[in-house]
């Protein structure tokens, strides 16, 4: 059965636009507006699975962000989570809060200091097999734990992997982007860590994000990547 939908709002203008689409492709305002409503519906019906990437340098400006993230992820009844090393400030702070620790124990990077230079780091490398095997067991504990709510979850232990290797952080990354959890996840890597990589790596790490954000002190800047022609050099 049908029904009628009075919608209220519109203006002149906005009105004389929507007839003059409508004519040009040939279709009623009726079924345009029945078209959007339908596409708002799925929209809202989809679970979303957000991968987001966040780089910061100072632990300051991060643990500012978690104790604003933790207020707005309680509101909406997120299940808050983490994962990564448990000796920096951040993961220190989330652990205070209360934050689920999707790590497994032992951690798997647990030599990795944040003094320790990539050099020593690169000689210790854990083979790629085993580095994603460990990973998947992170997440699948965190599934487990989440009791199908949509999550808010930081992802430390990506730069971990980083400041070894970036191609195995890289593949670490495509791993996750192709099994996604429900809600947001969160992957922060400091600004040296990506400062030493290729800048093919870089565009291969931020086109997998759905939004990138730089934190500057209290301050967060979304960053925004496209292909240009070289054309746009010269360009105002």
């Amino acid at each position: 059965m049908t029904h009628d939908l009075i919608i209220r709002g519109f203006d002149d203008q906005t009105h004389s636009n929507l007839g003059k689409i409508a004519n040009q492709k040939g279709v009623s305002i009726n079924s345009i507006v029945k078209d959007a409503v339908d596409k708002w519906l799925k929209q809202q019906q989809e679970i979303p699975k957000r991968h987001y990437l966040v780089i910061y340098s100072g632990n300051e400006s991060m643990t500012g962000l978690l104790k604003s993230m933790d207020r707005l992820a309680t509101e909406t009844n997120l299940f808050r989570c983490y994962f990564g090393p448990q000796n920096i400030p951040p993961t220190e702070l989330l652990s205070k809060m209360r934050w689920y620790d999707g790590t497994i124990k032992p951690y798997y990077l647990e030599s990795y200091g944040e003094n320790q230079s990539q050099q020593q780091i690169q000689k210790e490398i854990p083979s790629q097999k085993n580095m994603v095997k460990y990973f998947s067991h992170v997440v699948k504990n965190i599934a487990n734990n989440a009791n199908n709510r949509q999550l808010c979850c930081v992802d430390f232990l990506i730069n971990d992997i980083a400041k070894a290797s970036m191609k195995q952080a890289l593949t670490i990354e495509h791993v996750y982007d192709n099994h996604r959890l429900p809600g947001i996840v969160y992957c922060s890597y400091k600004t040296d860590t990506l400062l030493n990589s290729e800048i093919e790596n870089l565009i291969e790490l931020f086109e997998m994000h759905d939004q990138i954000f730089l934190l500057k002190n209290d301050e967060v800047y979304k960053l925004h990547i496209t292909k240009e022609n070289v054309h746009k050099l010269f360009l105002n």
